[in-house]
């Protein structure tokens, strides 16, 4: 999947959990991504964050970090 796809609906998706969530956005957007996203489409978004998220809001960047952070 073409990354560019997958940055804006992570940008669509912290937009909706900003205005739901507030502070507690990030760690909704994360849950959000990780039960209906496909293993290989979080990968994506994973790489893509870790190599800087460009394109990525601030909470999707913050989400896309917590997804990165092996689960405990």
């Amino acid at each position: 999947m073409h990354i560019e796809y997958l940055v804006k609906m992570a940008n669509d998706i912290a937009a909706f959990f900003h205005a739901q969530s507030g502070p507690d956005a990030p760690r909704e957007i994360a849950g959000h991504i990780r039960r209906f996203w496909d293993p290989r489409m979080r990968r994506q978004i994973i790489d893509h964050g870790a190599a800087g998220g460009e394109g990525l809001v601030p909470e999707a960047k913050q989400a896309i970090a917590l997804l990165a952070k092996p689960a405990a």
